[in-house]
C-alpha cells in the first residue's frame, strides 16, 4: 500500500527547487503542497512555492508515490508566465478535526501530530478529565490550528459540532496478560455512547475509530449509526495503518531497504492472525524465503504484544499508534482536500470476502471510500491464501460479537 499521505514537518528531506514562479491563481489545492527541507523552517505557515518540487523524506508521512504525484501536480500547475517570478504559497486550513480520548496515552500524540497539519484550522479535544491541560499545552505551539477543550459529557456534543474528521482513541489500554477480547466489554460501551453523540451532531463527517479490539468496535459503531439512521459505510473507517507502519519499518529493516521506497499491503483485521500483511506483493518486489515470511508475519501480528511487554505493564503502543492515526487523518483531509490519489489500507464495510468487514487498501475521496482495491486479494502465494482462509473464522465472531453487543443493549432498552 502505498504512504500516500502528505508531509508534515519532514525530519530529513531533500528538496530541489526549479526556478521562481509566480502567482498561481488557478491551483485548486495549495494545501497539499506541504515541503520540508534541511534548512530550519521559518514560518509553518508560510511555505515558499517553487517551479519544481522533489520530496524525498525517509522520516515522514509521505511516501514514493505520493512524492512522484506531488511533484506532477505542482509542476502542472506551474504556467510559462510564472517562471522567473517570486510566489509565496499559503496553506488554507480548513478542516476541523475532534480527538475523543485526546488525554490518553494515544490522544496526546496524535493531536500534538495533528495540530502540525496546515489543513487543520480547529482542533476539538475531547475526555472525561485532565483536557484543559493538554488543549493548554497544545495552543502554545505556533501552528495554524486553534485548539479547544471539552471536558464530560456535557461538553461532548460541543466538541462534535461542525467537525469533519472524528477520531476516537478513547478507552482502555491492553496490560500484559490481556488479550484484545478482554478489553471488549468496557471499550465496546465507551465506543457506543461516543458514536450516539457522533450521530447526533456529526453523523456526516469521517469517523476514524482507534479504540480496540478495532475488529468488534468498528461493527458496533456502524450499528450505533443504523439505529440512527444516519449510516454511511464510506465514511465509518477502522484505523489499521499501524500494521501497514510496521510491515514497512520490518521489511525495510529485513532486507535494508530505504524506508520510503517500501509498501506492504496489509489485509484482514487489526489482532492477531486476522492481521495480514501480503508480503508478496510488497512493492519494491522482494525475495524472502519461507523461513523469512512466517517470521516477519508473525513478528507484524504480534507486534503490539512486542511492545506490551517492552513497556513491562507501563503502557501499549502509544506513540507508533499515534503517529499511524496521524498518518491516516492527513490522508482523509487530503481527499476531502480534492487529491484525488489518495490511498490507504482501513478496516472497512467490504464485499472483498463473505465478510461484512475487512480491511484491505481503498481509495479515498470527498465522500469517503471511493473504491476497494480488489486486486490485492489475486494472485495470493499459498501461504498467504491459507492464511486468509484461516482468520475469516476468527474476524467473522469478533464482527458478530460487536453487532450482537449493540443489538442486545437496543432490546434491554
Amino acid at each position: 500500500m502505498a504512504a500516500t499521505s502528505a508531509a508534515t514537518l519532514p525530519v530529513r528531506s531533500s528538496i530541489s527547487f526549479g526556478p521562481k514562479t509566480g502567482a498561481f491563481p488557478k491551483y485548486h489545492n495549495p494545501s497539499a503542497v506541504k515541503v520540508g527541507s534541511r534548512a530550519t523552517m521559518a514560518s509553518f505557515c508560510g511555505l515558499k512555492a517553487l517551479s519544481s518540487v522533489s520530496c524525498e523524506s525517509e522520516y515522514s508521512f509521505l511516501g514514493k508515490e505520493s512524492s512522484a504525484s506531488l511533484e506532477h501536480a505542482f509542476a502542472s500547475n506551474v504556467t510559462k508566465e510564472d517562471m522567473g517570478l517570486n510566489h509565496l504559497l499559503q496553506p488554507q486550513a480548513s478542516f476541523k478535526v475532534a480527538i475523543l480520548g485526546a488525554a490518553g496515552g494515544i490522544g496526546q500524540p496524535l493531536a500534538l501530530l495533528i495540530k502540525m497539519s496546515p489543513l487543520v484550522s480547529t482542533l476539538h479535544l475531547y475526555d472525561i478529565a485532565n483536557v484543559k491541560g493538554v488543549a493548554a499545552d497544545l495552543s502554545h505551539c505556533n501552528t495554524p490550528s486553534e485548539v479547544l477543550d471539552f471536558t464530560g459529557t456535557s461538553e461532548l456534543a460541543n466538541s462534535l459540532k461542525g467537525v469533519d474528521v472524528v477520531v476516537i482513541p478513547a478507552g482502555v489500554p491492553r496490560k500484559p496478560g490481556m488479550t484484545r477480547d478482554d478489553l471488549f466489554n468496557i471499550n465496546a460501551n465507551i465506543v457506543k455512547s461516543l458514536m450516539e453523540a457522533v450521530a447526533d451532531n456529526c453523523p456526516g463527517a469521517f469517523i476514524h475509530i482507534i479504540s480496540n479490539p478495532v475488529n468488534s468496535t468498528v461493527p458496533i459503531a456502524a450499528e450505533v449509526l443504523k439505529q440512527k439512521g444516519v449510516y454511511d459505510p464510506k465514511k465509518l473507517f477502522g484505523v489499521t495503518t499501524l500494521d501497514v507502519v510496521r510491515a514497512n519499518t520490518f521489511v525495510a529493516k529485513k532486507k535494508n531497504l530505504r524506508l520510503i521506497d517500501v509498501d506492504v499491503p496489509v489485509v484482514g483485521g487489526h489482532a492477531g492472525i486476522t492481521i495480514l500483511p501480503l508480503l508478496s506483493k510488497t512493492r519494491p518486489s522482494i525475495n524472502l524465503s519461507d523461513e523469512e515470511v512466517e517470521e516477519l508475519t508473525f513478528r507484524i501480528q504480534n507486534a503490539g504484544t512486542e511492545v506490551v511487554e517492552a513497556k513491562a505493564g507501563a503502557g501499549s503502543a502509544t506513540l507508533s499508534m499515534a503517529y499511524a492515526a496521524a498518518r491516516f487523518v492527513e490522508s482523509s483531509l487530503r481527499a476531502l482536500d480534492g487529491d484525488g490519489d489518495v490511498y490507504e489500507c482501513s478496516y472497512v464495510q467490504s464485499d472483498l470476502t463473505e465478510l461484512p468487514f475487512f480491511a484491505s487498501r481503498v481509495k479515498l475521496g470527498r465522500k469517503g471510500v471511493e473504491a476497494l482495491i480488489h486486486s490485492d486479494l489475486q494472485g495470493l502465494t499459498e501461504h498467504e491464501q491459507k492464511a486468509l482462509e484461516a482468520l475469516k473464522p476468527e474476524l467473522k465472531a469478533s464482527i458478530e460479537k460487536g453487532i450482537a453487543f449493540v443489538q442486545k443493549q437496543a432490546v434491554a432498552a
